[in-house]
C-alpha cells in the first residue's frame, strides 16, 4: 500500500510539473523585463489595449449562443433517444463524434465554399440576405453554427454520462402520471437531475469557443483567440499575459463549476 501511494504521488507530482512549469515560465516572461526588473505593466495594459474588450465580448456572446443552441438541440434528442430508440444510440454517437475526425481546416474549407456558393447562386432569392446576415462581423451566426457542430462530441459525452446515472423512464412516467405534459416532464423532472451534466457540457462548450482559432481566423472574424494571436506579433509579453490570465479565469470557472455541480439539495423530512 505504501508503494502504491508513493507511485500515485509520483505520478501526481510529474503531472503537476508538466502543467505548472510552462505556466510559471510564462508568468516570469510577462513580469521580468530586462533592464527594469519585475514589473506588471503587461497585465495593467491588457484592459486598455485596442480590441481587447470587443473581442472578449464577442467570444462570450458566441459562447452563450452556442451553449443555448447545442443544449436545445441535444437535450431533447438525447432524452427521446433514451426513451424511444435506444438501439439508435450507436448511430447517434458516431454522428456526434464525426467533428473529432474531421480536420478543422477541411471543416472551415467546406463552410467557406458554401458561403461563396450561396451569394453567387441565390442572389435573386430571399436566402441571399440570410447568407449576408449570418456573416455579420458584429455577431457572426456562422461561427455559432460551426461551434455547435464542433461541440457535439463533448456535449454528447457529458449528457450521455448524466442520463446513464438516472432512470429517465421512471422520472418521465412519474411526471406524466401526475398530469404533466412532455415539455413539463422534461423541464421539471429530468433537467433538475441533469444539472451536473448540463454544467459540464456548458463549460466544455465555453472552453471550446474561447480557445477556438482556426475557424474564426480563416473565415475572417476576430474573437478573443484570434485577437491574442494578432497582438502577439507586436506585443509578445502582452499576448502571453492575456493567455495566462485567460487560463487562470478558465481554472476558476472550472472550480466554480465543480463546486456548484457537487452541491446536493438538502432533503426535507416530513
Amino acid at each position: 500500500m505504501a508503494r502504491l501511494n508513493l507511485w500515485r504521488w509520483g505520478v501526481l507530482g510529474l503531472a503537476g510539473l508538466y502543467f505548472l512549469v510552462p505556466l510559471a515560465a510564462s508568468v516570469v516572461f510577462t513580469v521580468d523585463v530586462p533592464g527594469q526588473g519585475v514589473t506588471f505593466d503587461a497585465y495593467t495594459r491588457i484592459f486598455s489595449t485596442d480590441g481587447f474588450g470587443s473581442s472578449l465580448r464577442l467570444s462570450l456572446e458566441l459562447a452563450v449562443a452556442t451553449i443555448v443552441v447545442v443544449l436545445l438541440l441535444m437535450v431533447p434528442a438525447m432524452v427521446a433517444l433514451r426513451l424511444g430508440a435506444p438501439r439508435l444510440r450507436p448511430v447517434v454517437e458516431v454522428v456526434c463524434s464525426l467533428p473529432l475526425v474531421v480536420p478543422p481546416i477541411a471543416f472551415v474549407a467546406g463552410i467557406g465554399t458554401v458561403l461563396k456558393w450561396g451569394p453567387e447562386h441565390l442572389s435573386r432569392t430571399p436566402l441571399f440576405q440570410t447568407f449576408v446576415a449570418i456573416q455579420n462581423p458584429d455577431f457572426p451566426v456562422v461561427l455559432v453554427l460551426a461551434y455547435v457542430v464542433m461541440a457535439l462530441p463533448f456535449v454528447y459525452r457529458a449528457l450521455d454520462a448524466g442520463l446513464r446515472s438516472i432512470d429517465v423512464g421512471t422520472l418521465v412516467e412519474a411526471a406524466r402520471s401526475c398530469g404533466a405534459g412532455w415539455p413539463q416532464a422534461l423541464i421539471q423532472a429530468v433537467l433538475p437531475n441533469l444539472r451536473g451534466a448540463l454544467l459540464n457540457a456548458s463549460f466544455l462548450t465555453l472552453a471550446l469557443v474561447l480557445g477556438e482559432f482556426t475557424v474564426a481566423q480563416l473565415l475572417g472574424f476576430q474573437p478573443f483567440a484570434v485577437w491574442i494571436v494578432n497582438v502577439s506579433g507586436s506585443q509578445a509579453q502582452l499576448s502571453v499575459a492575456v493567455s495566462v490570465l485567460s487560463l487562470l479565469v478558465t481554472w476558476v470557472l472550472l472550480l466554480v463549476l465543480a463546486g456548484f455541480g457537487g452541491r446536493t439539495r438538502p432533503t426535507s423530512r416530513g
